[in-house]
């Protein structure tokens, strides 16, 4: 039994694709099957699949149905976090939607799942992304602050999130952690943040991210070891269709 991770699946049998980087670039090609076809080799129905975030591009749950029937086909047990391209997910609705889902999928927020001695727990998080004012050598000199005074809202929002999220699972009794993110961690700009911050405050061993992805974003955050917290980029992209292990 293993838990696994990908994200950014941006699946779009029920709605119409207009993301450029999806149209044109090779790593896409039928990046639906790749993936099926390796999950088929790699996962078994004991293990569990966590997807982190932007699972399609519908709109609605109709637009979205053929998707989540593909997601209800792959192997594993599924979890399912938000991304900023889940229009179809209502924060405030998520128990509705794992009433409808139960028991095939799981949706990951204010709530959280669990993988043997370890609670999964997550948000779809946010960090700011600019715009960035660059010199001609491509060195950031400034930025927007009317979008980074908006962004540090929707960054307080969602750390209130995960800290429900944090604590419905310590009142359980869970002392061991695994936290999923959408968003990365920090931005460009970041050392630190208040999702590392309270990745360390909780003890959690590992800090799961997608949102990254496109080979120019691949690196705007945290890879590996951090003050003592492991933090890994699984956009599948970046993966190359083939989920990553995170746990045995």
């Amino acid at each position: 039994m293993s838990l696994y991770a990908i994200g950014d699946l941006h699946l779009h049998y029920g709605s119409v694709l207009k993301a450029p980087s999806q149209l044109h670039d090779p790593i896409w090609k039928k990046h639906e099957e790749k993936l099926r076809k390796n999950c088929l080799k790699m996962i078994t129905n004991e293990d569990t699949l966590v997807l982190v975030g932007d699972h399609s591009w519908g709109k609605n749950l109709s637009q979205c149905e053929p998707d989540f029937a593909y997601i209800r086909a792959l192997p594993g047990k599924k979890i399912l976090t938000r991304g900023n391209h889940d229009m179809f997910w209502d924060a405030k609705k998520t128990a509705e939607l794992n009433t409808r889902f139960s028991p095939e999928l799981f949706f990951l927020q204010d709530n959280f799942n669990v993988y043997q001695d370890f609670a999964l727990v997550g948000t779809k998080g946010y960090t700011f992304e600019g715009p960035f004012y660059l010199d001609g050598r491509r060195r950031i000199i400034g930025w927007d602050e009317e979008a980074e005074a908006h962004a540090k809202k929707l960054v307080e929002r969602e750390a209130v999130r995960l800290r429900t999220s944090f604590e419905a699972a310590r009142a359980a009794g869970f002392q061991k952690f695994v936290m999923f993110l959408h968003y990365p961690p920090t931005n460009i700009l970041q050392e630190r943040s208040v999702f590392t911050d309270m990745a360390e405050e909780y003890g959690a061993c590992k800090v799961i991210y997608a949102h990254c992805h496109g080979q120019s974003r691949f690196y705007d955050s945290i890879h590996g070891e951090y003050r003592g917290v492991t933090y890994q980029l699984v956009s599948g992209d970046f993966l190359r269709w083939k989920s990553m292990k995170i746990l045995d």
